[in-house]
Parts: C-alpha cells; structure tokens; sequence
C-alpha cells in the first residue's frame, strides 16, 4: 500500500467550525464525481478560532489534487 496524504484547509475565526463543516461537504462532493477510491474526509475543530477541514488521497495522485483544489498545506496520513 502507498502512502497516503492529507490535504488540509485552515479556517480561522468565530465561524471557522461551521466553515470547516461545509467545506467538508463539498470535499466529499468532489470525491464521489470522481469515483476516487479513497473517501476519507473530516473536519476537526482545533479551538473556538481555527477549524481544518481534509481529504485523503494517494500519495500518486497528490499533485493533480493539490493543484486542483489548493489546500492551505499538507502531511502524511497515519
């Protein structure tokens, strides 16, 4: 299995929960018109100021996501 990597997107502010929340909708959205294999998405909420919402992709197929959606940063998934 190849090592797979999580594309994140930081959301800070009051709203950054409910932010977070919606744009892991959309990420899931994006998932399923491409029949990706993988459908690991989340938001998590880091405090009441900053929230993250990611996908998890293929290490192969990182570049065409990134540049595709932009995410604010990235890491390996464990």
């Amino acid at each position: 299995m190849s090592r797979q990597i999580k594309l994140i997107w930081d959301f800070r502010g009051y709203t950054s929960a409910k932010t977070a929340e919606h744009h892991e909708i959309h990420l899931k959205e994006y998932l399923l018109a491409r029949n990706y294999s993988l459908q690991i998405t989340c938001f998590e909420i880091i405090n009441e100021m900053h929230a993250v919402a990611y996908l998890v992709v293929e290490e192969k197929d990182m570049i065409q996501f990134r540049d595709e959606l932009k995410p604010h940063r990235g890491e390996v998934y464990i």
